[in-house]
């Protein structure tokens, strides 16, 4: 068992983000969030820096997430006999990390 008087083990950081670049980072994240807000509940296309591209709604934005409701628009777009299949993405919100994405298009 440890007691008070003894001295805990100094930690060590593997990473550590520069003071320049943090003041960057927060000034980015700040001006998305006033973005999203601008924006909500419009149809918007995302594109990640890993190059998958979304289609949605702007639901919310927090904490450097943006949820975005992904759009069922044109999933009725072939021809089925009788009442169109349900969408199993329908209504489904997607968090997003803002700092992983490319673009922000509005439709």
């Amino acid at each position: 068992m440890s007691s008070p008087s003894q001295v805990q083990p100094q930690l060590k950081p593997i990473y550590q983000c520069g003071s320049h670049i943090h003041r960057t980072l927060r000034s980015v994240r700040e001006q998305l969030h006033q973005l999203c807000d601008q924006h909500a509940n419009r149809l918007i296309v995302i594109e990640t820096m890993d190059g998958d591209v979304f289609e949605g709604y702007i639901r919310h934005c927090h904490n450097g997430v943006l949820y975005l409701t992904l759009s069922n628009e044109g999933c009725a777009r072939a021809f089925f006999p009788g009442p169109p299949p349900p969408n199993p993405y329908a209504n489904f919100v997607l968090p997003l990390v803002l700092f992983n994405l490319l673009t922000i298009s509005l439709l």
